[in-house]
């Protein structure tokens, strides 16, 4: 037999519920507090910081704060992101309430959790944000709220939203064109040709595209690396081996490893190695 569900209202702050539609069953559940109730409470939390009072407050309103983040769901961000972002509007609503105000306190907690939303969304839409002033924050919203259809508007539809809105056509049709926009990596890379760029870094010159400084550079690589080679042939073997297994393979020894390889002390091999460096030093200059 299925155990009755008890609410405790705790137990929405202690824990995960495992999913978001039990969250959201659990805060309907939540009873709505009478005006006196509120005010009473409001007031505890007020003049003596009764956070249990706070509490009480805040859980009553949850289910605004789920029914206000619905609205939001057409811009692509996940619903329990949204209703976060609103229960903390909803925290900031309940710590500057005051009942002797006469109102309710759904009634002012609207703004806070719409603010939180708001400020949510603009940082989270897209990686490069769409509105910074006020002015256009305004017309991000009544934007989305004032076109009917998915295509592009009108000239007399433009004309007609900016009026509204108190803003230039032209205001209008930049936020158009940002809706319509998509987010591109940078870098992006083709997924069938990992060698080939799809995106913006793809039209940047490369740092080595001048042929002359790419000429010169294999120039002089060819012409040290010769030398070298032509150095290193007047060297006897065993300084030539040291120096190969210090400097030039993939797996350098230490002098220790050397020392044991051939017979002398650690110190020998030192010398060694410091004197055939000398010795090419030298050969390179005069080359």
């Amino acid at each position: 037999m299925a155990k009755e569900l008890t609410i405790n209202q705790d137990e929405i702050f202690i824990g995960p519920l495992g999913s978001l539609g039990a969250y959201i069953n659990i805060v309907n559940q939540v009873p709505v507090l009478s005006k006196e109730e509120e005010k009473r409470l409001a007031l505890s939390y007020q003049n003596d910081n009764d956070l249990d009072a706070a509490r009480r407050l805040i859980m009553s309103q949850l289910r605004f704060v789920v029914y206000i983040a619905r609205s939001y769901s057409g811009y692509g961000l996940s619903l329990a992101d949204l209703i976060q972002e609103g229960n903390i509007g909803l925290m900031k609503a309940v710590k500057r309430f005051d009942p002797d105000r006469g109102f309710r306190l759904v009634t002012y907690a609207v703004h806070w959790i719409r603010a939180e939303i708001h400020e949510f969304i603009f940082n989270n839409w897209k990686l490069v944000k769409v509105a910074t002033t006020k002015a256009q924050r305004k017309l991000f919203f009544n934007l989305r709220k004032n076109k009917k259809h998915l295509g592009w508007l009108s000239k007399q539809e433009t004309e007609s939203i900016a009026k509204d809105l108190g803003v230039k056509p032209k205001e209008v049709t930049l936020m158009e064109q940002k809706f319509a926009s998509k987010d591109l990596a940078f870098d992006l890379r083709d997924n069938n040709n990992e060698d080939e760029y799809v995106a913006p870094a793809g039209y940047l010159p490369s740092l080595n595209a001048d042929p002359a400084e790419t000429l010169q550079e294999s120039d002089w690589l060819t012409k040290n690396t010769e030398a070298l080679t032509l150095a290193m042939k007047d060297l006897d073997e065993r300084s030539k081996n040291i120096l190969k297994s210090r400097w030039l393979e993939e797996k350098k020894l230490t002098l220790k490893d050397l020392s044991k390889k051939y017979n002398i002390s650690i110190e020998r091999v030192r010398q060694i190695e410091e004197n055939a460096i000398k010795i090419l030093r030298e050969t390179l200059i005069e080359a």
